[in-house]
Parts: C-alpha cells; sequence; structure tokens
C-alpha cells in the first residue's frame, strides 16, 4: 500500500507522502552506496562514518524523526513514524544517520520524559545534537536479571550524599564509547535508574561482547560497576520506579524496533525479487516457479501483516493508550515475521544468498536477534497468556 493511499485510511500525515519519498531517495542515494561489508564490526568506522551521515540527514531534513521539533526533530506522530524508521530501516545506515537507533533513540525519550533541566542540559542536548552516544544498562550475566527482570544483581547504596554502584552488566548495546550509561540497579526502595559518566573511576568497560548482528554502533559491552560513586542528581525520575520507567522506555523501543526491521525485510524481498526474474534455471526464470512464487507471496504477507500490527500499536501511543498488550503481540510476530521474509529471500537466492555478494545473508544475521532483544518470544508469549486467561478476559 503507497503512503497516499495509507494516509485517508490510517491517519498519517498528509505531507507523509512526500517525505516518505524523501527518505527513499536519501537512503537511496547517501546510505547504501557506503554499505560495505567491512563495516562489520567495525566499530571504529562505524562511529566515524556516523557523523558524515547524520550531516547529510539533516541537511536532507530527515535527521530525528522522532524528536519534537524544539530538539531539532521532526516531530512525526508513532504512524507517520511507523513508515519513515521503515523506510530509514531498508539501510543498515539509515537509523543511524537519522539519530533514530537504539539505545540513543529511546534513551532521547526516558531523557525527555524524566530528566531535571541540568540533566537534559548536560545528556539530552548534546545527545540529539550527536556529539556523544549513550547506553542503557539492564541486562545481566547469569544469576544476573535477562528475561526475568527480578533477578537484578546491580545494587546501590546510600552513603552519606552519594550513592555507591556495585554490579556486573553484559550485552549492552552501544556500550563501546558511550559518554554515560543509564543503569537499573536495587536500591532499598526498588530499582532505580542511574545516569552514569564512561568516566567515572567505578564505572569500566571491560569488553565488547561479539554477537551475530555485526552493524550496532558501538556494539555490544560487557561493564562492571564496583563502588561506583554518584551523587544524587545522578537519579533519573524518582527512587523506586525504575521498573515503571524501564516498562515505559521499552514499550515504544519494542515497536521501534518493528518499525526499523520490516524495512530491512522488505528490501532483502526486494533484492531477491529481481534476482528470480534474471536467474534462469531449468530453463525458465526462477520467478515462474511455483515454489518460489508461494515464497514471494509468503513473505508479502507477512509484511503486510506486520505492517498493521505495527501501525495498530502505534495509532494506540498516539491516542495515548496503554500498549502493553499489543506491543508484545506486535514484537513477537514481527520479530518472527522478518526472520521468515529475510530466510526465504536467502533461500530464494542459493548461494548467492548466502555470500556478502549482497546485503541479504548480512540482513538475515542482523534480523535473527531481534527474537531475543527487549524480551524474548518465548517470555513475551508466556506474559500474554497469563493476562489473556484471568477471569473476565474477553474471548478471542
Amino acid at each position: 500500500m503507497d503512503a497516499a493511499a495509507a494516509a485517508n485510511i490510517f491517519g498519517h500525515s498528509p505531507g507523509l507522502p512526500a517525505l516518505r519519498a524523501r527518505v527513499r531517495r536519501f537512503v537511496d542515494e547517501q546510505l547504501i552506496p557506503h554499505e560495505s561489508a567491512a563495516l562489520a564490526h567495525g566499530l571504529d568506522r562505524l562511529d566515524a562514518l556516523a557523523g558524515s551521515l547524520r550531516a547529510k540527514a539533516r541537511a536532507a531534513g530527515v535527521y530525528a524523526p522522532q524528536l519534537p521539533a524544539a530538539l531539532g526533530g521532526l516531530a512525526l506522530s508513532w504512524r507517520d513514524c511507523a513508515v519513515v524508521l521503515e523506510e530509514l530501516g531498508r539501510s543498515f545506515l539509515g537509523p543511524i544517520a537519522a539519530h533514530c537507533a537504539a539505545p540513543d533513540q529511546p534513551n532521547m525519550i526516558c531523557l525527555q520524559q524524566l530528566g531535571t533541566p541540568a540533566q537534559q542540559q548536560r545528556y539530552l542536548n548534546p545527545l540529539v545534537q550527536g556529539r556523544l552516544r549513550s547506553c542503557f544498562a539492564m541486562t545481566e550475566p547469569a544469576p544476573g536479571a535477562g528475561s526475568d527482570p527480578a533477578m537484578l544483581q546491580t545494587c546501590a547504596q546510600r552513603r552519606g550524599d552519594q550513592w555507591l554502584l556495585d554490579g556486573k552488566k553484559w550485552f549492552i548495546s552501544g556500550a563501546v564509547d558511550a559518554a554515560f550509561a543509564i543503569v537499573l540497579a536495587r536500591t532499598g526502595s526498588g530499582a532505580t535508574l542511574f545516569i552514569v559518566d564512561a568516566d567515572n573511576p567505578g564505572y569500566r568497560l571491560v569488553r565488547n561482547v561479539p554477537g551475530i548482528d555485526s552493524l550496532q554502533i558501538g556494539g555490544h559491552g560487557e561493564i562492571a560497576l564496583t563502588g561506583c560513586a554518584v551523587g544524587p542528581d545522578a537519579v533519573l525520575g524518582e527512587v523506586g520506579q525504575g521498573w515503571v520507567y524501564a516498562q515505559a522506555r521499552l514499550e515504544p523501543a519494542r515497536i521501534a524496533h518493528c518499525m526499523r526491521f520490516i524495512g530491512r525485510a522488505a528490501r532483502a524481498m526486494e533484492i531477491a525479487q529481481e534476482y528470480v526474474k534474471t536467474r534462469q534455471s531449468f530453463g525458465q526464470p526462477l520467478a515462474a516457479l511455483q515454489q518460489v512464487q508461494a515464497m514471494v507471496a509468503d513473505a508479502h504477507i507477512d509484511l503486510h501483516a506486520s505492517r498493521l500490527m505495527t501501525w495498530h500499536v502505534a495509532a494506540l501511543m498516539d491516542a495515548g493508550r496503554p500498549v502493553k498488550q499489543e506491543s508484545a503481540l506486535a514484537k513477537v510476530f514481527v520479530s518472527e515475521a522478518v526472520n521468515r521474509v529475510a530466510d526465504r529471500a536467502a533461500q530464494m537466492m542459493g548461494a548467492l544468498g548466502m555470500s556478502q555478494d549482497t546485503p541479504v545473508s548480512l540482513i538475515l544475521r542482523e534480523l535473527r536477534p531481534f527474537r531475543i532483544y527487549d524480551g524474548a518470544s518465548e517470555v513475551h508469549r508466556s506474559a500474554l497468556a497469563r493476562r489473556i486467561l484471568q477471569p473476565g478476559k474477553p474471548r478471542p
């Protein structure tokens, strides 16, 4: 469905079709030519490239679609963001260039909502401008918090007018060369968010954890907090409300991932479709084979359903409605659907789909972790079922 038609049905802005076309041109002309297998796991190269690409995004008028105009963003609704982030997500570099990639995107929203004026001046403004990067330190190595947040081990204790943080964090996206971390830690009053500068003597980046996805800006870090002293001004929001804030941060973060990864999967299928139209086998183009046609049809069914679920959640968020149930439904479905689409694209291309001569194999690797990130599918299914099976819940 094109953006003009969708605008009439789904309440997108009148100017969205033109913006979508501008974003697609920007991705095709300014970003895709910069993609390279050499960027995979090349954190320094990716970081260096981000600065120049963000300058181009500003010039093209596609920078920070999720931020208010007062912060230099496009002030888009979530419904419009769904379309724009999908277009940006077609390239590995799109969300980085437009500064709407995790973890900075949800961290900026978190600082907007919870930060004091002093915290916003010190952290939010330079983060928005792309002068520094951040990370969100919640996940821990065993036996700490992973899929079960109640297992949180990192603690923060009051010592006079300071807090002392101790614990380990693991697989923290964006941690390498981040200027600060938003750290979730246990206190006597409950979990609390703290802003911790990366140059704090008690904060140490242990290593970058190599992962299957190789184009995460800032990698995935392991962090050690040892007697990490911060002042009361490091508390983000209220003491003891960390779980509430973390959940409020994760719900839009999950759906933004859906938006970006729908674009990534769609691009894989675009490439595969062009290939099967021209690749001859058994005396005819692959596109003439019914099994290939079935894979194309199934991919478009998955993409269409993913968009509709994502747009539904976006509309609820624009209306200020709770989305715990709907965002979980969408996250499970979309994370699995985009993997199916990319897998079919690789299969349609045979050996070429396994190679690095096209982006398809890299897209497949980048999408696989989404079934785990922001809550594994199994955990979401369990939580969904418990809520659905509560007494008094309506039937399907």
